[in-house]
């Protein structure tokens, strides 16, 4: 499938240290235009910082991160997220003295430029956009609600559409489940495989019936380097991961 659809985003030849201690090893990827990639792997394995380098939160101390051919190494957050890359850390970030109406305003007035385009809803009116957006995230009963009342799972809804008000090419996710409810991260489920095709999903999680539910492409990291690479069964069955961390062979634990 990836060969078959345009190479959107690269890790070339990555390596990433801090204070001597190697984080990324030689790290090589290419996700596809559209593509869901999940990354996973046991803690420390340097998922978190392969993210980090993407938005440009950090630099590589060798290789490329190349965005559409752009290589993304000497710029700044700002300009790699006018470049269309959006990042959603585990901690969601809204207003919570405000509305989720409100919340989007602000978001709205910050982004005029892309809003009439969220989404690729092709509306006009900036009322139904913004409506439109909450329906898209499972808010739309929730317009009125104070954002600091909402659930976990919806503030972390309430930040996807923030994120999305932007309408970045790539969109990336740091354990985007964690503290939800099953119910919760089966509507979260959902709304990934709404978003992926019209956006790029680069996602960080160790929940795997979520990533059964998600993924395209599933990315193995250990020690910094990349193990393994495939679907689900392909993963399940690759005899490095099960040797790495994964004991008895089921990935439900990764």
């Amino acid at each position: 499938m990836t060969g078959t659809l345009q190479a959107h985003l690269e890790m070339r030849e990555v390596f990433m240290s801090f204070n001597g201690f190697q984080a990324l090893r030689d790290l090589s990827f290419s996700v596809s235009k559209g593509e869901l990639r999940c990354l996973i792997g046991p803690n420390g394995a340097g998922k978190t910082t392969a993210l980090d380098l993407i938005c440009g939160k950090i630099k590589p101390t060798s290789g490329e991160v190349v965005l559409d051919g752009l290589v993304l190494n000497n710029l700044e957050e700002h300009e790699i997220a006018r470049n269309g890359v959006g990042r959603k850390f585990q901690v969601p970030s809204v207003f919570r003295e405000l509305t989720v109406r409100q919340n989007l305003d602000v978001a709205h007035c910050r982004h005029t430029s892309v809003w009439r385009n969220v989404f690729r809803f092709g509306r006009n009116a900036e009322s139904d956009g913004l409506e439109k957006l909450a329906e898209l995230v499972g808010l739309q009963d929730q317009l009125e609600f104070q954002a600091g009342h909402l659930s976990h799972g919806q503030t972390q809804w309430l930040e996807i559409a923030l994120l999305l008000a932007k309408d970045p090419e790539i969109i990336l996710m740091d354990e985007p489940t964690a503290g939800m409810t099953g119910a919760e991260t089966q509507k979260t489920a959902e709304l990934f495989n709404r978003l992926k095709g019209n956006h790029t999903l680069v996602v960080v999680e160790h929940d795997m019936g979520f990533i059964k539910e998600i993924g395209d492409v599933i990315s193995v990291m250990h020690q910094g380097k990349l193990l393994a690479e495939g679907s689900v069964c392909d993963i399940e069955q690759h005899p490095g991961v099960r040797e790495a961390y994964l004991g008895s062979g089921s990935i439900s634990g990764a």
